[in-house]
């Protein structure tokens, strides 16, 4: 088991355990301004789903791994509200967040979506949110993960998806979204603004579970084919 739990770190972690940053007051309010504009924004846009998983003709009754590239995090939480609490509201979410002090305003954000925030990544506080993500995932959460985040390289999948599917047992999914209206940030990641009026065609792939016996060269090769089939159904 402690051999699984390394795939998820790249770098060492200092011992002791890493206090993620809490949002200020001027994060909390930006916090609620951005959920303010998505929620509106959100409100304008045509949703379309092209359901290839499988999994949305009925709702999964049992927890899944979303899996969004990081510049798709705009519209991702509103995707889940749309598709999946629309038919079962009782479902919960959680998502993995940056432990930095920019990943306070974010984790913010998440909170007010009602989604529950775990703060970590590779390079800090990896291993207590890859335990942190197995734990909601074992009270039953949907568990949300940008493989590519949250400072790339832009749609290269890294091991934690993969080490969170293997230790929870949960079904990854993938998904992504083309906007036809939108603003593309110079950010690492192209980060995309949906614009008002929007049309938000969603795409789900081909889903993936990992044993809980796979080897490192197993969970290498499954998250190459996680990468493909996220690059396959993005289209920019």
């Amino acid at each position: 088991m402690s051999s699984q739990i390394s795939a998820a770190k790249t770098q060492p972690q200092k011992s002791g355990v890493v206090v993620p940053h809490r949002a200020k007051w001027h994060q909390r309010l930006a916090a609620r301004l951005i959920w303010i504009i998505v929620r509106c924004i959100a409100a304008t846009i045509r949703f379309r789903l092209d359901d290839r998983s499988g999994y949305f003709s009925g709702v999964p009754k049992e927890a899944i791994i979303f899996a969004v590239w990081h510049n798709r995090l705009a519209l991702g939480l509103m995707m889940y509200e749309r598709f999946v609490r629309c038919y079962q509201p009782e479902r919960k979410l959680a998502g993995l967040v940056s432990a930095s002090k920019d990943g306070g305003l974010l984790a913010r954000v998440l909170e007010l979506f009602n989604v529950e925030p775990v703060r970590g990544s590779s390079s800090r506080r990896g291993a207590q949110a890859l335990r942190e993500l197995v734990g909601w995932g074992e009270r039953g959460y949907d568990l949300a993960i940008t493989p590519d985040g949250p400072r790339g390289p832009c749609y290269t999948v890294r091991e934690g998806v993969i080490a969170t599917a293997q230790l929870t047992g949960l079904t990854i999914v993938p998904a992504a979204y083309r906007l036809n209206w939108k603003i593309r940030l110079k950010s690492w990641d192209r980060f995309q603004i949906p614009l008002p009026f929007a049309r938000c065609d969603i795409t789900t792939g081909k889903v993936m579970r990992v044993p809980r016996e796979a080897t490192e060269a197993e969970r290498e090769t499954l998250r190459q084919q996680l990468e493909a089939e996220m690059r396959a159904i993005t289209q920019d």
